[in-house]
């Protein structure tokens, strides 16, 4: 299955992240198909840009985004956002 998740880059104790399309067996930094985009949460406000085309296309392919990247989709407005699952009680 393949995933659309962030990889970290960036120096010790300063988190940059690229969003890329990976298969869900492979570790958070390892090998990758294709970068989509990249996330800066250390920016104010949070730099997220990605490219929509791609990440559609990765979509209706088959990719599943993981939480994390699912929000930040769909604050940019790439998705629509789902209702969040509801805690078990």
């Amino acid at each position: 299955m393949l995933k659309i998740r962030l990889r970290r880059v960036g120096a010790k104790k300063k988190p940059q992240y690229r969003v890329v399309v990976t298969d869900a067996r492979a570790p958070r930094d390892g090998s990758f198909i294709e970068i989509l985009g990249q996330y800066n949460p250390r920016t104010e406000p949070t730099t997220f840009t990605v490219d929509g085309d791609k990440v559609l296309d990765w979509i209706r392919k088959g990719a599943q985004p993981t939480d994390r990247v699912a929000r930040l989709l769909a604050n940019s407005g790439i998705i629509e956002s789902s209702p969040a699952p509801r805690p078990a009680s």
